[in-house]
């Protein structure tokens, strides 16, 4: 068996792992092969999944939920600790936002589908405002930070290297901090044909996860100088945004469902969603 891992830039265990040859040699020990799937939309995940793309995929928070939603039999496998400062919403130093309420009628780029939906999603749930009526949610470019300087957006959710970057330069100012409203892990998940038919190839791609984020860890210069190399950005600000994270695979808890269905139920009341879901069906069914 071929096992096709999707990997994308906005995932930094499988990133890191996809340059390291660890799922290679876990899964040769089962007889079995890897091969790599690159893509740029972590959003994506749950639909390749469906299509048979790719076997095994990460993201934030929100995919896997929205992969629920359309009707894709996702199961979760892995979940990284809390990382809880791998992002923050910026304004401009000077700006009259003080508080999450202070949003509202305003234009926040954002990695629209991304946890960054589920961050801003929740605060302003929060605050007792919608992601659907209160703000104007505009997916960020290579402009956002520029156009937060401006004031041509009220603000901005920023993450990794970008982040360190705009902290570096001054003159933006920390709303939130993700760890304030999210636990923000990082999420893995399959098809439930292989998590329940092959359960040790999920076993030794958990494995070769540990063994990426363990290395990451412990090397956070070498992968911040990867990472610039192919996706930009300087090498300090990327060894910053790495040491930011936790490194740490986990395994799926009750804590951690409790946590998605509150984002589901929040991505359902405004819309986000079209249907409510239960999170615990993407668990793998008692034999």
């Amino acid at each position: 068996m071929t096992v096709v891992i999707g990997v994308h830039r906005s995932n930094p265990s499988l990133y890191h792992l996809s340059r390291l040859g660890y799922a290679e040699e876990e899964l040769a020990a089962l007889g079995e092969t890897a091969t790599w799937h690159p893509y740029t939309d972590g959003v994506r995940t749950g639909a390749h999944l469906a299509d048979g793309t790719i076997d095994f995929g990460g993201t934030g928070s929100t995919p896997p939920v929205t992969a629920q939603a359309a009707g894709h039999d996702i199961v979760y496998t892995a979940v990284s600790a809390p990382r809880l400062d791998h992002g923050a919403l910026l304004v401009p130093e000077g700006s009259p936002v003080r508080t999450v309420a202070d949003l509202a009628g305003g234009t926040v780029h954002l990695a629209v589908g991304s946890w960054q939906t589920h961050l801003i999603a929740k605060a302003l749930d929060d605050a007792g405002l919608s992601y659907a009526t209160d703000i104007t949610p505009v997916r960020g470019d290579s402009d956002s930070e520029e156009k937060l300087r401006s004031g041509a957006i009220t603000a901005w959710v920023a993450q990794g290297a970008e982040l360190a970057a705009a902290r570096r330069t001054g003159g933006l100012r920390t709303l939130i901090r993700t760890g304030e409203v999210i636990t923000d892990r990082s999420v893995f998940f399959t098809r439930r044909d292989l998590a329940e038919r092959r359960p040790e190839v999920v076993e030794a791609l958990t494995r070769a996860l540990r063994r990426a984020d363990a290395w990451a860890a412990a090397h956070p210069r070498e992968a911040a100088e990867i990472a610039a190399a192919d996706q930009g950005g300087t090498v300090d600000d990327w060894e910053t945004a790495l040491r930011a994270l936790p490194w740490t695979i986990e395994a799926v808890t009750e804590e951690f469902v409790a946590e998605q269905q509150e984002a589901a139920d929040i991505f359902h009341r405004t819309g986000f969603i079209d249907r409510a879901i239960t999170v615990a069906d993407a668990l793998p069914r008692k034999a």
